[in-house]
């Protein structure tokens, strides 16, 4: 039995709606748990709906401009740029290492950052279809890590140029990030159900992971090196962002991932699956009453 809100149920008066909502909510965990993958199979087997709503959206937000989504492209490559001379300037380090860091890291912050944000509201922002249609809720979960996969694919342009002006080659450690990539996705899935879930019951979450991904931002190695925090380099593990952005940052500029950053990166990664289950278990069949 789906718990989503049918068309004639949402044309209920509003204490009828809520007795339907207490009904649905007082199915065993059990029960609740196989709706839920069910849905997660559902949305899977929808996989082309996802990647063609995802395809949509950008081709919608950069609707008559020229360079479409390398604009994103552009401005990150000048960002690196600039960012690029006046740190390794500030910093004293040198442009040849520093510049490759600097726009690996970017790009691939610029992923993370954008997961977290777009995550806040992937439901809100789809309120009219989950309201008028019956859908996996998984799906507009998969759609914004589709979106935001594509956007990646764009950026890794300034990568590759930045990597050939300086003559940097990962080698063989390149292949290494495949695992990190892979583990990317599958927490970005599991942050986008979560954030999703939380961020339709309770609207002031949003602004608070915003604020909290700026700090994190500027606590985690991405302008400048985990080597120039010296005497206090041991308290990177536990920064969780640090450990995911080694385990694909390292192998791509070539160096060595220790066990340790491997370790923690899959213990937070189980923490929050095992967390963004258990609340899309128990969020799922209200989410149409919360967006």
């Amino acid at each position: 039995m789906n718990q989503l809100a049918t068309p004639a149920e949402l044309s209920l008066p509003l204490t009828a709606r809520h007795a339907i909502l207490e009904f649905k909510a007082d199915l065993s965990f059990g029960e609740r748990n196989r709706q839920a993958v069910d849905d997660l199979i559902e949305g899977s087997r929808l996989w082309r709906l996802s990647c063609a709503l995802a395809w949509l959206d950008i081709g919608l937000r950069y609707r008559g401009s020229m360079l479409g989504p390398f604009w994103l492209t552009l401005s990150t490559g000048i960002m690196v740029a600039m960012l690029g001379f006046l740190y390794a300037k500030l910093f004293k380090m040198d442009l040849q290492t520093y510049l490759p860091f600097l726009a690996l890291s970017q790009v691939l912050w610029a992923f993370m950052g954008t997961v977290v944000a777009e995550a806040c509201t992937t439901y809100i922002d789809m309120v009219g279809i989950i309201r008028s249609v019956r859908m996996p809720m998984s799906v507009f979960a998969m759609r914004t890590i589709v979106r935001n996969v594509l956007v990646l694919a764009h950026n890794i342009v300034v990568i590759v140029v930045v990597f050939a002006i300086f003559r940097v080659w990962p080698g063989w450690h390149a292949i290494l990030a495949i695992p990190g990539l892979f583990l990317w996705l599958v927490v970005s899935l599991s942050l986008t159900m979560l954030l999703g879930s939380l961020c339709a019951r309770f609207r002031d979450i949003a602004p608070i992971v915003n604020s909290l991904m700026q700090i994190a931002f500027f606590i985690t190695p991405v302008i400048w090196r985990p080597e120039q925090l010296g005497d206090y380099q041991y308290l990177l593990p536990f920064n969780p962002f640090y450990n995911l952005l080694e385990v694909v940052r390292a192998p791509l500029l070539g160096e060595h991932v220790a066990t340790t950053t491997w370790l923690i990166a899959l213990g937070f990664s189980v923490g929050v699956c095992t967390l963004s289950w258990l609340f899309f278990i128990r969020a799922r069949g209200r989410l149409a009453f919360w967006v």
